[in-house]
């Protein structure tokens, strides 16, 4: 059973910045990606960032140059910086791991972590 645990959410004025932490339950390398997810009130589930284990980063043009994805191996924590916040960056973020599976992808999640930001 995969675990994966968020903090750092919160509120924080807009221009702030936060920083996201997932702490998995096992070596996170044995998971082909991780990921940070956002969810706002009546939107749909959004990716925000993601790592592979190879280390190749991708963020859509949202948040590029905003938010940056980074891990610590020795402490199975991925993280999530999120500078220079915007109110349309309220939402739950969620942090999610892959990995492929005899041919199937199996994706794990977080319980989320609400962050708001106030203009």
């Amino acid at each position: 059973q995969v675990h994966l645990v968020e903090s750092g959410g919160g509120l924080v004025q807009a221009g702030g910045s936060l920083r996201l932490s997932c702490a998995a339950s096992e070596n996170i390398f044995s998971f082909n990606s991780m990921g940070w997810y956002r969810q706002a009130p009546g939107k749909q589930r959004e990716l925000v960032a993601s790592i592979t284990s190879g280390g190749t980063t991708w963020y859509p043009d949202s948040v590029k140059g905003r938010f940056t994805i980074s891990r610590d191996n020795a402490k199975n924590t991925v993280y999530l910086q999120v500078n220079s916040l915007k109110p349309e960056d309220t939402a739950v973020y969620y942090c999610n791991a892959r990995r492929l599976i005899r041919g199937r992808w199996n994706d794990y999640w977080g319980q989320g972590t609400q962050v708001t930001v106030s203009s």
